[in-house]
């Protein structure tokens, strides 16, 4: 921080910014011999609190409402999007699960059905015998089954 020190005129100037020969002489020193180096015991935080007064009252006003304000927003979004997933998850477990496996017992049964009818038209053929002869092109072309819906 920054101490400020009260420095009595004691060769009366007339001016106020006047200043005493030595001074203005002492003023040629190179900026070199003033070192701003950041001390072994001084830290980072040190230093950006020791900003707080060179930043007007105001400023940092405004600075701290926008702050607050963007993590109000990102925390608001973040609780609407949060919510906005669970819906989405709960909703597809409560209806796309059971509407997934009713179609998967509905593929089961179709694939029974068709097992089952051609177990029954290879019995008949056995029992009967064949009228066609193999390879021949009368044969009834089968139709498929096709569910509801598809």
């Amino acid at each position: 921080m920054v101490k400020v020190e009260i420095v009595e005129d004691k060769e009366g100037h007339a001016s106020p910014y006047a200043s005493p020969s030595s001074s203005r002489t002492s003023s040629t020193e190179s900026l070199s011999s003033i070192s701003s180096e950041l001390s072994a015991d001084e830290t980072f935080y040190d230093r950006l609190t020791a900003l707080v007064d060179i930043i007007p009252p105001t400023t940092r006003h405004n600075i701290t409402s926008k702050v607050s304000k963007t993590a109000s927003f990102v925390k608001k979004t973040g609780k609407v999007i949060g919510n906005v997933v669970w819906i989405v998850t709960t909703s597809a477990l409560l209806v796309g699960l059971p509407l997934a496996l009713s179609l998967e017992d509905e593929a089961k049964i179709v694939a029974q059905e068709k097992e089952l009818m051609a177990q029954q038209q290879g019995a008949q053929h056995m029992m009967a015998g064949s009228s066609y002869p193999p390879g021949s092109s009368q044969q009834p072309a089968q139709k498929a089954v096709v569910p509801p819906g598809f």
